[in-house]
């Protein structure tokens, strides 16, 4: 993922006419931090917080609790984030943060404790004007609602914007848990309106049926009928149904936490394959959500696609990625694709700071002012330059960053 991001980073770096020097700055972090966090098990944690740029306002980025997290991946991922704040036209920075821990190994107490020990590690480094943290993998509202508190004791902060991703009890903001999903299908439907396409019947491959990929479902079902979802996969595996899936019934399977592929029983023109197939799905746009490195250099052949919605942090490599656009691939990039989530995060963070509570429509309203004229200027850079839609929002965010 590091290698993907400095690879991007440096291609668009030079498309925007920037030295190598000034590239190689724009790659460097500003601040990082690494500690221990003592378990009163005895047990030792390591985590960390890596900072990136804070040129355009403070630092933004998730927390993950996961057992593989390295100073590496949350150095990329930092870097991603000051990029993707920067295309989407967002007063922030790019940070992210860490703990090498597995939280299904803990109790409820023990989580707490991580949690707000973290908090306890960084509290000289974050705060709202400073370093707003958020949900990642394996971290959740109730995570942050006990950070915020953690914060809130040491410092008498009483904004809760110290963090995002509360829950809305506690200064959460409507409309977070689509943004990310719905958010990618407003970012395709603009792509396809300037390709001529959005009232064409196009076909669409989902993998992985999580939260962005259910929400991002339910978009085309609501707003883009004449779209067909004519494959959808989860850990389970793969469906198929040439004609679409209806995908009502799938999405209530998923609600109550059952696999996809029990749809495949009720309707014999279901075809059941392999979760990993769905990557040889003819289709005109495919849309990966879920995990990262889907899409490779090794496996690009098996591409037959137009378009790639990145709604995954990182599915395809830098790599893939060039050799797709020479066949005529368009990558949709995480950076503008998935923004929903960061975008709506900092409309929580603008609505503690002011004090206020937005309905679901105005926050959609205004998360659309960040998403909208972000994806026309990837587009039109795209076609100035003759670029590939991943490399225009690059140079688009570098140009914001310089300027």
């Amino acid at each position: 993922m590091l290698k993907t991001a400095i690879d991007t980073m440096t291609r668009a770096g030079k498309s925007a006419g920037m030295s190598d020097k000034k590239i190689e700055q724009l790659l460097e972090i500003e601040q990082s931090h690494e500690f221990k966090i003592e378990m009163d098990s005895g047990k030792t944690l390591d985590a960390f917080r890596l900072q990136h740029n804070s040129k355009l306002g403070p630092y933004k980025g998730g927390v993950r609790f996961h057992p593989e997290v390295d100073y590496d991946e949350v150095r990329a991922l930092a870097t991603l984030m000051t990029i993707k704040t920067a295309a989407v036209g967002l007063p922030l920075g790019g940070g992210k943060g860490g703990v090498v821990v597995d939280p299904k190994k803990l109790s409820q107490a023990e989580l707490e404790e991580v949690s707000r020990k973290y908090v306890r590690g960084l509290v000289d480094h974050i705060g709202p004007h400073k370093d707003v943290p958020a949900p990642d993998v394996n971290t959740d509202a109730q995570i942050i609602d006990w950070m915020v508190d953690e914060y809130s004791q040491l410092t008498g902060d009483k904004t809760k914007a110290s963090f995002t991703g509360k829950s809305i009890e506690n200064g959460g903001s409507e409309g977070r848990t689509a943004a990310t999903g719905y958010g990618g299908f407003l970012v395709l439907d603009e792509v396809m309106k300037h390709n001529g396409q959005s009232e064409d019947e196009i076909t669409i491959a989902v993998q992985g049926l999580g939260n962005v990929g259910q929400y991002f479902v339910r978009s085309v079902r609501k707003h883009r009928p004449n779209w067909k979802i004519v494959a959808v996969s989860d850990s389970s595996g793969m469906i198929y149904k040439k004609s679409g899936l209806h995908v009502e019934p799938i999405l209530k399977l998923k609600e109550r936490g059952k696999p996809c592929t029990e749809c495949g029983e009720a309707d014999p023109d279901i075809e059941v394959r392999e979760r990993d197939e769905i990557t040889n799905v003819p289709v005109d746009v495919f849309v990966p959500a879920a995990m990262g490195g889907v899409i490779t250099y090794q496996n690009q052949d098996d591409i037959d696609v137009k378009f790639i919605l990145e709604l995954a942090n990182g599915p395809v490599s830098a790599a893939a990625e060039e050799v797709l656009f020479n066949k005529g691939i368009q990558v949709i990039p995480d950076i503008i694709a998935n923004a929903g989530g960061v975008t709506v995060s900092y409309l929580e963070w603008q609505q503690n700071i002011d004090n206020e509570h937005w309905s679901e429509e105005d926050v959609y309203k205004k998360m659309k002012e960040y998403l909208l004229p972000a994806t026309q200027k990837m587009l039109e850079t795209a076609d100035e330059k003759k670029i590939s839609y991943k490399e225009a929002a690059f140079v688009a965010a570098l140009q914001n960053l310089e300027s």
